[in-house]
């Protein structure tokens, strides 16, 4: 739950849990435990790394629903928004214009929040 906290936020972490039901409560536990217990501790690569990494594959995959939680955790985690733009630049050619066209626009809402709560702040 530390490193789910470090990399999301708790605004987004306690808002999940807030949210979690009867139904939902053995998936919690399960992305709790496995993604943010197992894989984002393990010592192999820095926060960062695996920020660029689940960037890549959730615009390959289409999962456009979790693209503006993961840009603000690559910020946290290190990220300029110029990193940010080069991943997206890649992944047009790798994963197809159209997935890069729609992660430019989640981005670039995701980007824009930030600063405006950043110069609010």
């Amino acid at each position: 739950m530390r490193v789910r906290r470090e990399v999301l936020g708790d605004a987004h972490v306690d808002g999940a849990t807030a949210q979690t039901t009867e139904f939902t409560a053995d998936f919690q536990e399960l992305i709790t435990r496995y993604a943010w217990g197992e894989i984002w501790t393990r010592r192999g690569l820095d926060h960062r790394s695996r920020s660029l990494i689940t960037l890549s594959a959730l615009v390959a995959l289409g999962h456009h629903d979790e693209l503006a939680m993961h840009v603000r955790a690559a910020r946290t985690n290190g990220l300029t928004s110029d990193e940010i733009k080069e991943l997206l630049l890649l992944t047009a050619i790798y994963c197809g214009v159209p997935a890069a066209n729609t992660a430019f626009r989640i981005a670039q809402r995701a980007l824009t929040a930030e600063e405006s709560t950043t110069t609010e702040g």
